[in-house]
């Protein structure tokens, strides 16, 4: 017996969808046979087709989300749903689901608070060159900055424990949330585990939202932020030092011209060097006094994970 039959867990598979209409109905019916006991929730993101009729008809639990991005619904079911574990799936039928009791029993037996289904393509057009050279790129750049806790930081098949998602804060607005998902997980050294998952090509008349260089981007400008906010001493202490160099390189031909004659001629240059010095002392101290708050902030989110009921523990 599973891991899964010998607790008695609430499950909620979150959909988020957007113009899915094609695909919904056979996500509510593969996963409302791979976890019978589970509720499935469909939030519709402002689709302008039939997402919202189909997801009823196969009997999922449905609600709109009027703001547009995945973030921001996300954002909403977190807040709304009430449950054990989350199962978060997209609506497009290319994730497998008779692998969530796998994935829920590794999370069970492991104690993990979030379990990464890693995507293995079962298809040529699956897994498109630029979308798998894209998250190869941004999950290795979030590896090397926070740590390597998976291999696909942006699939969008994940199982979540109560505690994650109601101690998380939810700031981005689109696809990027896998990325803040990812690093919440990792700043705060929950417990990941990741396995692999088939993964299928888009059936015929389902189209990718997804924009490679657009959402990219995004998740590039979002990993900077997180960078910055998340590891201010390191960031401010590398701004400082090249400021400092080049206040160097400016600084001392004019002392050494000083030293020789007495005298300074290239004013200019003197106040920029001087002026250059300064301001990388200023960011230097103001990575400190950031990490500082950025510890303090670290160890409220901390808190606020620690408060929230865990009903794995109690069996």
């Amino acid at each position: 017996m599973s891991d899964l039959h010998k607790h008695d867990l609430s499950i909620a598979v979150l959909v988020p969808c957007y113009n899915e209409g094609a695909t919904v109905a056979t996500v509510v019916k593969d996963f409302a046979q791979a976890l019978p006991n589970a509720k499935i929730y469909v939030y519709d993101n402002r689709s302008t087709d039939d997402t919202f009729e189909r997801a009823v008809a196969a009997g999922a639990i449905v609600r709109r989300e009027d703001r547009p991005g995945k973030g921001e619904v996300v954002r909403r079911m977190f807040a709304d749903i009430e449950a054990d574990i989350y199962v978060m799936i997209d609506g497009d039928a290319t994730y497998h689901a008779p692998s969530a009791p796998k994935l829920i029993d590794l999370m069970i037996s492991t104690h993990a608070d979030l379990v990464n289904g890693a995507r293995v393509d079962t298809a040529v057009k699956a897994y498109r060159p630029g979308h798998r050279f894209g998250n190869r790129l941004l999950t290795g750049l979030v590896s090397a900055v926070f740590g390597q806790m998976t291999t696909d930081m942006l699939s969008g098949y994940k199982i979540f424990s109560r505690r994650f998602v109601k101690s998380f804060p939810a700031h981005s607005r689109g696809f990027e949330i896998e990325t803040e998902l990812m690093v919440h997980a990792l700043e705060l050294r929950m417990t990941i585990k990741e396995q692999p998952t088939p993964y299928a090509e888009r059936p015929e008349g389902s189209i990718s939202k997804l924009n490679t260089i657009r959402d990219g981007i995004r998740i590039v400008s979002i990993i900077g932020l997180f960078v910055r906010e998340e590891r201010p001493l390191a960031v401010f202490s590398l701004l400082g030092a090249v400021l400092a160099l080049i206040a160097l390189g400016l600084g001392i031909p004019v002392v050494m011209e000083f030293l020789a004659t007495g005298l300074v001629s290239r004013f200019p240059t003197a106040i920029l060097a001087s002026a250059l010095m300064i301001t990388a002392v200023i960011s230097v101290f103001s990575g400190l006094v950031l990490d500082t708050v950025t510890r303090g902030r670290r160890e409220v989110k901390r808190f606020a994970y620690l408060a929230v009921q865990d009903r794995r523990f109690q069996v």
